[in-house]
């Protein structure tokens, strides 16, 4: 019987070696073509070999995005079942691939948000070339040291991290802006608590107007197309804002190009531009979704369940657009450093900004499908499953405050972090539901403690009758069976004292949030960018003493 467990475990072990040097290497194959891309590519360039292996850190950046930050944009929906990991993953990562290359952008600043003063170089590109690769590369090592823990940070922190470390490591500590660092600061704390408390009162809303009425299927009727239209209008919004925005010229020229259309073009839409529009989509969803309930109702269960499988197909299109708005904001962000040093290299010289050729795109954009399709399925499980339970209500909660949290926060001028706001969501409905299971259970503990009270007082009274019974000199028969019920008495009372308060403290240890994956998650949130900046002023002074 032994020797049948010992093989079996062999084969087990000698299967996930397989796959896990199977996805080993296709990450592999597809950074030595980078590399060898890159190096064929720019052949004439002095320093070639230098952007070659600069793409090749690029390429295993988008790999670590791919395998981290993604999960946040599909976790929830996996989570819930309204999606399968398979499909969840091609669904990602088409739209993070599109999204990148579409809406991606031809500029972006390359040092992330004003992070250091490029100045202090005085022109001088080999140090500010050797800093940029040191900040890739540390901000990748910190992504793929975070998947392999299983815990989800922010590809932005990482990247601000390590720009900040290679720039104080390169030209001292003046070079950062600390204001800047200090928002970015803020957003651990601001990126959570908004997402956590918008996830949990649009699980209060749906919960209080559905789930909790008698009559669920004419709630669901009357109140899911409202539910569903708010977040047409929230995804809309946000995709215009954040996902479209540095293509948004082009739109407005292309409809300008149609019939009775002229409108002033403009370099990024305003906010009342894109509500505008993304009201206009969430009443054309509002009255779709309605007629489309009014013939699926009637064979509705009246249960929570049935309610629930309302939530699919919008929780399908939240994954499909959280993931373009991902890819088209972020990941330009995230291959920065390499468009500064393709543009260092190439021009010779330092810049604020720098225009992304395609085959950067396309490293960016190929890589986090690679990445999310090799090594995502751990952090979608984590963050779908491993923190709290969550339906498709649950996760419907948490995409709404993926994105009404970045429309709110940018309009008030707040940082914030997408990774930190979908986590924040998670954390925001196991918590509502931890408070709502006690709130259900008060009145079973505050009868639980009347009754403690009532028991305690009859055990007074036999203890004081045994105490005059034992103290009495000349007892008779009647008084010894009467203390030998007595003892009898107590002994049922105590237990049933401590019955009650075992009773007591499970109704007030409900927990629905695992508290060890808040500490690692929260923990791994705080040390992102000291670990990424530690990590980039190390590999700085390393590239330094190889190059000099």
């Amino acid at each position: 019987m032994e020797i049948r467990t010992i093989k079996k475990l062999e084969k087990e072990a000698l299967k996930k070696s397989g796959a896990d040097l199977t996805r080993l290497g296709f990450a592999l194959f597809f950074m030595i073509g980078v590399l060898t891309y890159s190096f064929l590519s720019n052949g004439g360039i002095p320093n070639n070999m230098f952007l070659a292996i600069a793409a090749l850190i690029g390429a295993y950046m988008a790999i670590n995005i791919g395998a981290n930050d993604v999960a946040n944009n599909v976790g929830p929906a996996v989570g819930s079942r309204a999606l399968t990991m398979t499909t969840a993953i091609i669904i990602a990562a088409i739209f993070e691939a599109s999204g990148a290359i579409i809406a991606g952008g031809e500029v972006v600043k390359t040092i992330k948000g004003g992070i250091i003063d490029i100045s202090t170089f005085h022109g001088n590109a080999d140090p500010f070339i050797w800093a940029m690769m040191a900040a890739l590369l540390a901000a990748a090592l910190w992504l793929n040291f975070a998947t392999m823990m299983r815990a989800p940070v922010s590809t932005t922190h990482s990247i601000v991290g390590g720009v900040m470390g290679a720039g104080i490591a390169a030209a001292g500590f003046s070079i950062v802006s600390w204001g800047t660092m200090g928002q970015i600061a803020a957003s651990w704390v601001i990126s959570p608590v908004l997402g956590g408390l918008i996830a949990a009162a649009f699980l209060f809303s749906i919960k209080k107007s559905i789930v909790f009425q008698e009559d669920k299927v004419t709630s669901a009727k009357k109140w899911v197309p409202v539910f569903v239209s708010i977040m047409a209008w929230a995804f809309v919004t946000y995709l215009i804002l954040k996902g479209l925005k540095k293509i948004w010229p082009n739109i407005i020229e292309s409809l300008n190009l149609l019939p009775f259309f002229s409108f002033e073009v403009v370099s990024k839409p305003s906010f009342f531009t894109a509500a505008l529009v993304g009201l206009t989509i969430a009443l054309i969803t509002y009255f779709t979704v309605r007629k489309r309930l009014r013939s699926r109702a009637r064979g509705l269960e009246n249960t929570k369940k049935s309610v629930n499988t309302l939530f699919t197909i919008p929780l399908i299109f939240a994954a499909a657009l959280l993931s373009f708005a991902h890819g088209a904001n972020d990941v330009a962000n995230a291959i920065g450093p390499l468009a500064a040093i393709n543009d260092a290299i190439i021009h010779g010289g330092i810049s604020t900004k720098a225009s992304i050729p395609l085959w950067v795109m396309g490293v960016g954009a190929l890589g986090i499908a690679l990445g999310l399709a090799l090594y995502g399925p751990k952090l979608i499980r984590t963050v779908g499953s491993e923190i709290t339970e969550l339906d498709q209500i649950r996760a419907f909660s948490i995409a709404m405050a993926a994105s009404i949290t970045v429309i709110v926060a940018s309009q008030l001028g707040l940082p914030v972090s997408s990774t930190h706001i979908a986590i924040g969501g998670v954390f925001g409905v196991g918590f509502l539901r931890e408070w709502l299971e006690k709130t259900d259970k008060s009145t079973t503990i505050e009868n639980k403690i009347n009754m403690i009270k009532d028991e305690k007082r009859t055990l007074h009274a036999y203890e004081a009758e045994l105490s005059n019974l034992e103290a009495k000199e000349a007892k008779s028969k009647e008084d010894y069976e009467r203390i030998v019920d007595l003892y009898k008495l107590i002994a049922d009372e105590e237990k049933l004292i401590k019955s009650s308060k075992k009773t007591i403290k499970q109704a007030k240890k409900v927990e629905f949030v695992k508290r060890d994956a808040i500490k690692k998650i929260v923990a791994a949130w705080i040390i992102t960018v000291p670990a990424a900046a530690t990590l980039a002023a190390i590999l700085f002074y390393m590239i330094k003493g190889i190059m000099l």
